[in-house]
């Protein structure tokens, strides 16, 4: 008599499904917006080229699992629903925030069971996976192993510091890029028009545009988010548009003018690096927060420093150079915001150390010395003498081998005839180079003969 009874849902059908669009309306703006097939997935486009992997996976092709490593925003969850929607898969989803052992364990045994009883595989889509413990990643092997579920794992963190060795062969890691500019700026433009986003009911001023795209930061929800606020705001008020005040006023963050392709980016790039050359540590701080906050490339203010460290301060402080490659690689181990305090760390450190332009002053004296053509042979005694007849040649005869002298230096000529006395570093008296001010000198003395 029951039987069939409950199959179309208390309510039937129809109900659910008027359910079901009633919460579609009433789903988050950047929830409405996220792409139902890859047409509409923007950016990636090195892991959805013909040919590529997660294409491949997305059109059905041989089931693999996945961990999808990327910035918040790039397209994880979409990429992942998307995977089973192509292939017509079971998906189901767990959150490491709050789900255990127990939880991965039913929705595993849910899968072996549809998978034998009506041949349907799943795709399992596990959020934040790195926040799993080894306990709980290990839980997955078998099921993975034996493809009772495709994994679609997503991850902030580089997997191969926090996912488990097992699961990490298992699986393909596929590294997601932060969005473009010109990324955010067409799923901005698409939510404002299309009727699952804002139907056109309201305007997007140009500046308004711009300070969402800035505001996002290579993210797709937050830009949405911002979106959304920004509408409902324009909208309680009457406002037939939403400009760039209302977006100010609904995001508590003023714009910042800055045009990473203009004249903005360049002013206060150069203003950043003459107030670390200066050694004013507040402005260059200042300027380093304008660059974040209006979204510069992280990367772009990384190799800023890294090329100041030397031309700037050099062997004054040795050390500034270590600390300035070590920013660089720490935005890009963390990214953003987070490598912010790298960046500014770096900053503070450059801008309080003693300065010293030596290095690219004597790099650019020899540069200039080769360039016009001042050189010559090599002695014969530094020339390479690890071949057959170099001998014969007079390669490598009577070289003096430094170390064998108790103060590791001595007599003997280094550069070309035409060069010999040309001094090219000349140490200053700040920092470190304080003593090989001394030290470079009684160094030229031995060498040449004259100590």
């Amino acid at each position: 008599m029951s039987e069939g009874l409950f199959d179309e849902g208390l309510f039937g059908a129809d109900t659910e499904q008027r359910a079901g669009e009633r919460l579609a309306e009433n789903a988050p703006l950047a929830a409405r917006m996220r792409p139902r097939s890859l047409d509409e997935v923007v950016g990636q486009q090195h892991l959805l080229g013909a040919g590529a992997p997660l294409r491949r996976l997305v059109e059905g092709g041989a089931p693999a699992s996945v961990l999808l490593y990327g910035p918040p925003g790039t397209g994880k969850t979409t990429l992942a629903n998307l995977v089973s929607l192509a292939t017509g898969r079971r998906f189901a989803a767990l959150s490491a925030l709050s789900s255990g052992v127990k939880e991965v364990r039913a929705v595993i045994e849910e899968a072996r069971r549809r998978l034998g009883r009506s041949g349907e595989s799943t795709v399992l889509f596990i959020d934040e996976v790195h926040r799993f413990s080894k306990t709980q990643q290990d839980a997955l092997l078998g099921a993975v192993e034996d493809r009772t579920v495709l994994l679609v794992a997503a991850t902030t963190e580089n997997p191969y510091f926090s996912v488990v060795a097992p699961l990490l062969s298992r699986s393909l890691v596929l590294q997601l890029r932060s969005l473009e500019d010109d990324d955010i700026r067409t799923l901005v433009r698409r939510a404002v028009v299309e009727e699952r986003g804002l139907g056109g009911a309201l305007r997007l001023t140009g500046e308004a545009e711009d300070h969402l795209v800035a505001l996002a930061g290579g993210d797709a929800r937050r830009a949405l988010t911002a979106l959304e606020a920004a509408a409902e705001s324009a909208s309680s008020t009457g406002a037939e548009a939403i400009d760039l005040a209302t977006v100010e006023a609904t995001v508590n963050r003023a714009a910042v003018l800055y045009d990473k392709g203009g004249d903005q980016h360049y002013d206060i790039a150069s203003a950043f690096i003459k107030s670390i050359r200066g050694s004013d540590v507040d402005a260059a701080l200042h300027y380093l927060a304008r660059m974040v906050e209006a979204g510069e490339d992280p990367r772009f203010i990384a190799r800023r420093l890294v090329v100041h460290a030397s031309e700037d301060i050099g062997m004054a402080d040795p050390t500034a150079l270590q600390t300035a490659v070590a920013a660089a690689h720490a935005v890009q181990f963390i990214g953003m915001p987070e490598g912010r305090l790298a960046l500014a760390q770096a900053t503070i450190h450059l801008a309080t150390a003693p300065k010293s332009n030596a290095v690219i002053t004597a790099i650019d004296a020899a540069s200039s010395d080769v360039r016009a053509g001042k050189g010559g042979p090599v002695p014969p005694h530094l020339r390479d003498g690890h071949y057959a007849g170099a001998k014969k040649l007079g390669n490598a005869q009577g070289y003096r081998y430094p170390h064998n002298r108790p103060e590791g230096v001595l007599s003997q000529q280094y550069p070309p005839d035409e060069l010999v006395g040309r001094d090219y570093y000349e140490p200053t008296g700040r920092g470190a180079e304080r003593a090989l001010g001394e030290r470079v000198p009684k160094l030229r003395d031995i060498i040449r003969g004259k100590g």
